[in-house]
């Protein structure tokens, strides 16, 4: 089916190594061949990028742009656009933010597998404008981006329209797709690799929960209530901004507050933790499945994803999370409280998360592109 088409995968950035660039790879994966495109690059070291083809935006030559995302959004746009992909009969985006901006010529087909409409735009806009880390820029940039931010989204919806396909990560995602975009998608959930992740029966007195240091993940608020309620607990993230620096300032002794922990670390210590807590708003969260691999249930925000991944205690289904309902230390410490109250079957948690296997995503993902390009000869 493939053997004589160019493809080229599209992503917004290659920084740091989350969640989304884990899609990237499994993407990578189902089409060796492919080349990558993306604004800039800085994994040159990394073996997964061994012997392919990487095109680089005009912002990787400017040293006060190419590291720093969120100086560039001003710029991505053009860079995404700027690209040359007429030799390409397939395009796959995997975006959350400009990648899908790229123009194809009318005979490629655009596949964009959408994490989320892209947030600061969109759905968060309000908390990323309240926090830009701009530093001494800061006012600057807020009324840059009052001013500028009408025709940003009427972009972001020219170059939504662009795009042949959707794909979305989740049903919540799906959701956002018609609302800011006007288009249908197919739902295909991203996996993880079962084999990868260490599974533990034995669990020690501490949560665990790790991310990147940004508002909407709620750092805040776990720190704000493992504070009061004097638990033990372990916070990871790679993001040193001012939010780690005051949040790190502002912890008891029994937050524990380790930077930089490799993925074998983080699932270590996320196979021996009591529980993985999951407390922001989120599209779809691979690493609540990858915590239920290694047997770790979870205690979650009941909105959007959550609902999609994990299961309610009940007496004809293996129990994987606690639920709080909204995003308060009161709320939060009931839903511990209650965590704490009941048993678990850990290796019934880490068979639930088999429906997530990477096999399936790559199976639905490859069927799926197959199907529309049958449709589209």
């Amino acid at each position: 089916m493939f053997e004589n088409k160019k493809i080229a995968i599209i992503t917004d950035w290659i920084k740091d190594i989350w969640w989304a660039e884990k899609v990237l790879f499994d993407i990578m994966e189902l089409f060796p061949e492919a080349d990558i495109y993306t604004s800039v690059f800085w994994q040159e070291w990394n073996p997964k990028f061994a012997w392919r083809k990487i095109y680089t935006s005009f912002l990787q030559k400017i040293p006060f742009l190419n590291k720093r995302p969120k100086i560039a959004l001003m710029f991505r746009p053009r860079a995404f656009e700027s690209f040359d992909l007429w030799q390409y009969d397939i395009v796959i985006s995997s975006s959350s933010a400009e990648s899908k901006w790229v123009i194809t010529r009318p005979e490629t087909i655009h596949f964009c597998y959408c994490h989320t409409p892209t947030r600061y735009f969109w759905s968060h806009y309000f908390e990323y404008f309240e926090r830009l880390e701009f530093g001494i820029l800061n006012f600057v940039a807020k009324i840059a981006m009052k001013f500028f931010i009408h025709n940003l989204r009427v972009w972001d919806f020219v170059a939504a329209a662009r795009v042949d396909f959707f794909i979305a990560n989740s049903v919540n995602t799906a959701g956002r797709i018609a609302k800011y975009y006007r288009r249908e998608s197919k739902l295909i959930y991203p996996g993880i690799d079962l084999n990868s992740f260490p599974f533990s029966d034995i669990k020690k007195d501490y949560y665990f929960y790790v991310w990147r240091t940004i508002p909407y993940k709620k750092f805040d608020l776990l720190v704000d209530t493992f504070n009061e309620n004097w638990k033990k607990i372990i916070l990871s993230t790679a993001t040193d901004n001012a939010l780690y620096r005051e949040l790190v300032k502002k912890s008891k002794p029994n937050i524990k507050w380790i930077f930089g922990l490799s993925n074998s670390e983080v699932r270590q210590y996320m196979s021996e933790a009591k529980a993985f807590l999951f407390p922001p708003e989120e599209d779809f969260w691979l690493v609540s499945i990858e915590a239920m691999a290694t047997g770790t249930p979870v205690i979650a925000y009941k909105k959007w994803w959550s609902l999609e991944t994990v299961r309610e205690n009940h007496k004809y289904l293996p129990s994987t999370w606690v639920f709080f309902e909204e995003q308060t230390v009161e709320n939060l410490n009931k839903a511990i409280e209650k965590f704490e109250t009941l048993e678990f079957d850990y290796q019934k948690i880490r068979e639930y998360s088999y429906n997530f296997d990477i096999s399936i995503f790559k199976k639905e993902l490859k069927s799926f592109i197959e199907e529309k390009i049958d449709l589209s000869k």
